[in-house]
């Protein structure tokens, strides 16, 4: 067992022969000391491997931690791979770390905030978490709470239209009234199958960012005439090529394929486009096919995806601002629309 010397505050001090306040000023407050005693102090401490007053103490007594805990909708494993959330959390991560602030990134399943929330200034909760129960614990907690994309009455939010860009960019696709149209819905529910969606009408699922990205396609459906396939409204329960590619062969084994598929991501999208050309059907005339995010894969398809571009990393700027100001306000970041070769 070691029996090196577990250094405080007052016992380096003692053993330098100087003040308390003299060694927290070396490493808090330089500007309290001249450059050649600080420097003595920092060598000293290096000497003895001291390494200054302990943060965790200093945090608890000021109250700030210098951390935001960033809320995933879903699992951390799964978001860190996805390229919207990702782009999100670069812009967010730039303002934060420009002021000396760390980003916790905090499961959406997880059970409860208090586990994080005695150590962190506050939350960045980005899209509705997997686990509901979360949202009661952002409503109620002191600390800070930014929410992005959907709303907990907590008034800091940063969001895109979803359901006006959804609307947009299925009139986009939805040309006729003679279309039939599939709708390949993202976490609509949650049942980890895929296929024909039991939607949960619960207040808290309405509100989420798949609910109404849905509104804004039955909208638009609704005003040209068209008309949703039997049992027209699919659950995928997330968002990845695998999960798409599932979703894709059920919809080829159907006795007739749909006229337009309206998609809730372009990781969706994309992987119908690969299966679909595979089997020689050819999109943008046999069948018509529109995503929503803008992710940089979009502009390499074959052929071109018609979506929706949201700035994911502005958004990220922006909900990290928010926080940084203690603000009370909604923020609606723009969006544009892409008419690829695909509708």
């Amino acid at each position: 067992m070691s029996n090196q010397q577990i250094w405080t505050l007052k016992s380096i001090a003692k053993k330098l022969g100087v003040s308390n306040a003299t060694v927290s000023n070396a490493f808090n407050r330089p500007d309290q000391l001249s450059a050649k005693k600080r420097e003595e102090i920092l060598k000293a401490c290096e000497e003895l491997e001291y390494f200054g007053p302990n943060k965790a103490a200093q945090s608890l007594r000021n109250g700030r931690f210098n951390i935001v805990a960033l809320v995933l909708p879903d699992a951390v494993e799964y978001m860190i791979t996805d390229p919207v959330a990702s782009e999100f959390m670069r812009g967010m991560s730039s303002v934060l770390e420009s002021k000396g602030i760390n980003v916790l990134l905090f499961s959406g399943s997880s059970q409860n905030i208090s586990s994080v929330a005695d150590f962190v200034d506050g939350f960045i909760c980005y899209g509705q978490p997997r686990n509901v129960e979360l949202i009661s614990q952002l409503k109620k907690t002191r600390k800070k709470v930014v929410t992005v994309d959907f709303n907990i009455e907590r008034n800091a939010e940063v969001r895109v239209d979803n359901k006006k860009a959804a609307y947009d960019v299925a009139k986009l696709a939805v040309t006729s009234k003679n279309d039939n149209v599939l709708v390949l819905g993202l976490r609509l529910n949650n049942s980890s199958d895929i296929g024909p969606a039991d939607i949960e009408h619960n207040s808290d699922s309405k509100s989420s960012i798949a609910h109404e990205r849905l509104s804004g396609y039955q909208e638009a459906i609704k005003e040209i005439g068209a008309e949703l396939i039997l049992e027209g409204v699919w659950n995928i329960p997330e968002s990845t090529s695998k999960a798409a590619l599932k979703a894709a062969k059920q919809i080829l084994a159907l006795e007739e394929l749909p006229d337009v598929v309206l998609c809730m991501s372009d990781l969706i999208a994309l992987a119908l486009l690969r299966a679909l050309k595979k089997q020689g059907i050819k999109v943008g005339k046999d069948i018509k096919v529109a995503g929503f995010d803008g992710i940089a894969a979009t502009k390499h398809s074959s052929p071109t995806l018609t979506t929706v571009y949201q700035n994911s990393a502005e958004k990220g700027r922006l909900a990290a601002r928010l926080f940084l100001d203690n603000a009370k306000h909604s923020v609606t970041v723009d969006y544009s629309l892409y008419q690829g070769k695909s509708t």
